[in-house]
Order: C-alpha cells, then structure tokens, then sequence
C-alpha cells in the first residue's frame, strides 16, 4: 500500500468518525432535553402530592385501614 492510499484511508476513517461524533453528539443533547422534561414533571408530581397530602400533618399511610 502505498503511502497516498494510507493517507486516503485515513482521510476516510476520519470523515466517518466526525460524523459519528457528531450524531452521537446529536444523542447525547435529544437525550439530556428528555431527562430535563422528565426531572420538571417529577418535580410537579412532588408539588402536587405534597398539596393533596392531609392537613393534619400525617399521611394516609399512618391510617388504619378500614378492616381493622
């Protein structure tokens, strides 16, 4: 092999590694929005839970099931 062709295969391999990088870059972003999406609705959750949680200061967990 001679040497034009090793820099050609190396000119190749590096074209297709800039833009493996760039899609996995790509990823990497789409996937942080999700997370940041996510965390905002977990955090909603949190705020309505706590403000549909009894005024007396326990939570329905503490109370004796019906059965009893």
């Amino acid at each position: 092999m001679s040497l034009e062709e090793s820099i050609n295969n190396l000119e190749v391999k590096l074209s297709f590694t800039e833009d493996l990088v760039d899609e996995l870059n790509q990823t990497i972003y789409k996937q942080q929005q999700q997370i940041d999406v996510l965390i905002n609705e977990v955090k909603a959750l949190k705020v309505q839970m706590a403000s549909q949680l009894p005024s007396g200061g326990h939570s329905l967990r503490d109370e004796i099931p019906p059965h009893y």
